[in-house]
């Protein structure tokens, strides 16, 4: 698992403490320094990069909001502070997440893991940009299928079926294993058993889709996946 490269930016040694015993505890997170003001913070990510920052507001030299402002191409930044009052400003300047001192390990957490699901589906989005097939096994040998042509994948027990605008592939794996291969932003799963491309979808109602006319029912779990598309 790649981990969230991070930097703290705080004055107070007590606060700094308590984000670095944090960050300790969380499997992804790697602290890579802790800074006293923002002045410091500049200097160190001229040369380096990260994907983190948890910036206190209140800082010397240097006011975190003035701070934020001057990065260019910031990277996810989580605000730590005792003042209530910036919130707007910060959430208007796209930090992650608003921590008001003094704050649980949980709340904490909460914060992380938005950023930590942000750069997945940022990891992932990225991938089906570059990546635009698969290779399958189909009867022992290795079968390149484009994106592009898959029409739904559904499963058979222990194997599944693989539509696509020209032709149909049997391979033995499950829908869960395919499923993560699969870009999430141009396939989604609509019932247990079936994937279907979302670009295919013609038309549908709460209870089944239709792709190049043929019906696909949706599972009583999975309504709200079509209406957030």
């Amino acid at each position: 698992m790649s981990k969230l490269k991070c930097i703290i930016v705080e004055d107070e040694p007590l606060a700094a403490k308590v984000l670095s015993d944090y960050i300790s505890q969380v499997p992804f997170l790697e602290l890579n320094g802790t800074f006293k003001d923002a002045i410091l913070a500049t200097d160190f990510l001229r040369e380096n990069s990260v994907d983190l920052i948890f910036l206190d507001i209140h800082l010397p030299k240097l006011k975190g909001m003035a701070f934020l402002k001057t990065l260019i191409d910031p990277p996810a930044v989580i605000i730590t502070t005792a003042y209530h009052q910036y919130a707007v400003e910060g959430f208007e300047l796209n930090v992650t997440d608003y921590l008001l001192k003094p704050f649980e390990f949980e709340r904490f957490l909460v914060a992380v893991n938005k950023v930590k699901a942000a750069q997945t589906e940022k990891q992932r989005s990225n991938e089906s940009e570059i990546k635009d097939h698969l290779f399958l096994n189909v009867q022992k040998k290795k079968v390149k299928i484009l994106f592009a042509e898959i029409v739904y994948i559904e499963s058979q027990r222990e194997y599944i079926k693989i539509v696509t605008t020209k032709r149909e592939y049997i391979s033995k794996m499950s829908t869960h294993e395919i499923e993560s291969l699969l870009p999430s932003n141009l396939f989604k799963r609509i019932h247990r058993s079936f994937i279907v491309s979302v670009s295919k979808i013609e038309s549908y109602t709460a209870e089944a889709v239709e792709l190049n006319g043929v019906s696909i029912p949706i599972g009583r779990g999975y309504r709200d996946v079509i209406e957030n598309l």
